[in-house]
């Protein structure tokens, strides 16, 4: 695992074939790593399934409405709901997509990224500045790597717990 240098602003996402660790980065894109925080504290990536996984591009969960394994006859509707918290504010930057990177889904409105992320599977530089960077993994890509395929997968990958390092 990598060394993590800032508890407080990482992530520990525990995936069926390991942990990922996700340096969150509050200086690029306060809001977005402020929420991501407050989520995972109140559990509510537990259990989420990868509802959108395209090969050669990026795996998308985070629907905390939908995509939670106690409500499995929601998950043919995961990718369409989000937290109960207000939207939030795009924070572009210029921080490119690159393989590893954390974005903010959204819908077409800058401003409607709530719940939902991505990781990039390679370097997605199309996507720069029109979705918000606000974390990278710093260990355990192999295990992103490694999430079922689908849209939706037949059999979703999901998180098997999210925590803020600080509190782990």
């Amino acid at each position: 695992m990598a060394e993590i240098k800032d508890p407080e602003n990482t992530i520990l996402m525990e995936l069926k074939d390991g942990t990922v660790v996700i340096e969150l980065l509050p200086d690029v894109a306060p809001k977005h790593v402020a929420r991501m925080k407050d989520l995972a504290r109140a559990g509510a990536y537990d259990n989420v399934v990868f509802h959108r996984v395209i090969e050669g591009f990026m795996a998308q969960t985070g629907d905390v409405a939908h995509g939670n394994a106690e409500k499995d006859f929601n998950i043919r509707r995961a990718g369409t709901g989000s937290s109960d918290l207000p939207d939030l504010p795009a924070e572009f930057s210029g921080v490119p997509h690159d393989r590893g990177t954390l974005g903010a889904a959204r819908s077409q409105n800058p401003n409607s990224a709530n719940s939902q992320f991505f990781i990039n599977f390679k370097d997605n530089h199309f996507l720069n500045r029109q979705y918000t960077v606000y974390g990278r993994v710093i260990s355990g890509m192999e295990h992103v790597d490694a999430i079922t395929r689908g849209e939706p997968p037949a059999n979703p990958d999901r998180m098997i717990s999210v925590k803020v390092a600080a509190d782990a």
